[in-house]
């Protein structure tokens, strides 16, 4: 099981202080990307802008004029490289001013549906102060967890299909597995992407994940048949043709209640059923086929 989720999600807020001159979203609505959000008044701002282009104009001039005296010997360099830091200033100045009066302005960082409106028109906002949330939902994302055991059999673009707890079914592709284990339950973050064109899918609702995997050819046997090789592989051990013993490494499909289910066993193999870890490979042995009680007393282990 898992949850639904935003694909992105975003708190949205103000730069700078100030009085909000105009709010022309609500909650709910759809926007794109660049669209306004917020503005702030911004007289003073604007009267700042035009008092540094003003101030940069005239250090332009007396720069030039004192670049115009250098050349004929008639201004000390000193007073020629103040001019110089005087118009490098000013030109901070104007960037600073036109920079303030861009943060009047709140848009929309990427498309999608405001889902949250944290302030109102006319009323007055500090620098940082969150205004709206913003919510990106097409694709919406499945976010769910799978055990070790599972995380051999998924890869990125499989598919997976979701059931929502509203009993309707959903198709999508896992676009993310995470590499790190959690270490409280030892199981792997997974994000399904799934198409959500209309936003009909909401964030934080409940949702049953069924990853498709590749087919396997596997088989159910009982743990005793399990053993361990002189590396610490875990497999079988099964009589060649010629009866000399030979390991064939497993891998570990499920832990049922009826036994274990696993994969890469050789479908014709003869599988050492008894006394498989007194014997070693390449040990030639008298292979029997074992008995009906035997067959049953498996057929019982299966069964525990």
């Amino acid at each position: 099981s898992g949850l639904t989720k935003a694909d992105k999600s975003a708190t949205l807020a103000v730069r700078t202080g100030g009085i909000i001159a105009s709010l022309p979203v609500k909650q709910g609505q759809r926007i794109a990307e660049g669209d306004l959000v917020l503005s702030l008044e911004a007289e003073g701002k604007g009267a700042a802008v035009e008092s540094a282009r003003a101030a940069l104009a005239q250090r332009e001039k007396e720069y030039e004029a004192s670049e115009r005296l250098a050349k004929r010997g008639s201004l000390p360099k000193l007073q020629l490289d103040t001019a110089r830091s005087a118009l490098a200033a000013a030109r901070s100045a104007l960037e600073k001013a036109e920079a303030d009066l861009g943060q009047v302005e709140v848009r929309a960082p990427f498309s999608g549906i405001i889902d949250t409106v944290n302030v109102e028109q006319g009323s007055s906002v500090q620098q940082g102060a969150p205004i709206a949330t913003l919510l990106q939902l097409d694709p919406v994302i499945a976010a769910g967890e799978v055990s070790e055991r599972d995380l051999t059999h998924i890869a990125i673009g499989g598919k997976a299909s979701v059931r929502l707890i509203s009993g309707q079914d959903v198709d999508g592709r896992i676009r993310y597995i995470s590499r790190q284990a959690s270490a409280a339950t030892r199981t792997f973050p997974v994000e399904v992407e799934i198409a959500n064109p209309d936003a009909a899918i909401p964030a934080g609702m409940t949702a049953e994940i069924t990853l498709t995997t590749e087919p396997v050819q596997a088989v159910r046997l009982p743990r005793s048949v399990v053993t361990l090789s002189r590396n610490g592989d875990l497999g079988i051990r099964i009589a060649k043709p010629d009866d000399t013993v030979d390991f064939v490494p497993i891998d570990l499909i499920d832990d049922t209640t009826e036994g274990l289910v696993l994969g890469g066993v050789p479908a014709d193999a003869r599988i050492i059923v008894a006394g498989q870890d007194l014997v070693t490979e390449g040990e030639k042995v008298n292979a029997v086929t074992a008995d009906e009680a035997t067959l049953r007393r498996l057929a019982g282990k299966l069964a525990e």
